[in-house]
């Protein structure tokens, strides 16, 4: 099952997983999206992916769509917690927004629901994966996202305590820690004064194939624990004052005046949403 499969990363792995042989279920919100997705890698003579849309921002989605993965695939070997969503706001202003906990829901309590759900399964057969896509805006957080990179942080947190609760069991758990990539995601951060320099840092923008290929490979083995994209973030990982240097100065770009708030994702705010689209638009053989 992979989730977040209508867009980026999500997208272009569950292409890369059925061309393997992969049975997936993929799952995001947009409906449409999904199916087109489907249809292309069933054209392509690979195994159609079943199709769930579903809000993962909304507390309980999780769950009902893990047990609807099992009704339509019988049992999940690997379950890849790609989805996430972000809001742009100072933290101070933002606080504890029903919009800022929809992101927390989408990018920490989803993927625990959906390892809650799945994982007993794999315990109880001794074998199966799961791979949470995370960021390393957790050690090199930005202003305006700071919602975001703490969700990144308690995921990643999380992941590692999975993995040595699940490895001696059978179950291998990975986190794939990606640095700024080129995708509808990033593109959303360029909105902000300074966020273009933030992402265009050292070591620059990763390609979406390089992020995708190092999650099937994630999903293959034998990583277990936490790997990188670029593989360079293994040092900001080990040093993370490193990344805290740059954020520091990347923050120096900011609009710290701006006390304005906006969802992030593609359903939210209309700037983002247009900013999105124009990135979808320029992708050749995205799904449409």
């Amino acid at each position: 099952m992979v989730t977040g499969a209508s867009s980026g990363i999500g997208e272009a792995a569950s292409r890369l997983l059925s061309a393997q042989g992969g049975r997936l279920v993929v799952v995001a919100r947009r409906e449409g999206r999904l199916r087109a997705l489907a249809d292309e890698i069933e054209s392509a003579g690979h195994p159609r992916p079943a199709v769930i849309a579903a809000d993962l921002g909304e507390r309980g989605n999780a769950t009902d769509v893990a047990e609807q993965a099992r009704e339509l695939l019988g049992e999940i070997d690997v379950l890849v917690n790609n989805a996430g969503s972000s809001i742009q706001g100072l933290s101070w202003v933002v606080g504890e927004r029903d919009e800022a906990r929809s992101i927390f829901e989408t990018n920490l309590w989803s993927p625990l629901a959906m390892v809650a759900a799945i994982a007993p399964r794999m315990v109880a057969r001794g074998e199966g994966v799961i791979v949470n896509t995370g960021s390393m805006a957790r050690v090199s957080p930005f202003p305006h996202l700071g919602h975001y990179a703490a969700s990144r942080a308690g995921l990643a947190s999380i992941t590692q305590t999975m993995h040595l609760e699940l490895e001696p069991r059978g179950v291998r758990v990975v986190e794939v820690a990606l640095g700024a990539i080129d995708t509808a995601g990033s593109t959303e951060n360029r909105v902000l004064r300074g966020g273009s320099q933030w992402l265009e840092g050292r070591p620059g923008l990763g390609s979406l194939e390089g992020a995708a290929r190092t999650l099937v490979a994630a999903v293959e083995g034998p990583a277990a624990g936490v790997v990188f994209y670029p593989r360079v973030l293994r040092w900001v990982h080990a040093l993370p004052g490193l990344g805290r240097r740059h954020a520091t100065n990347a923050a120096k770009g900011t609009d710290l005046s701006d006390t304005s708030v906006r969802v992030g994702g593609s359903a939210g705010a209309e700037e983002i949403r247009e900013a999105r689209e124009a990135w979808e638009r320029r992708r050749p053989g995205s799904a449409s």
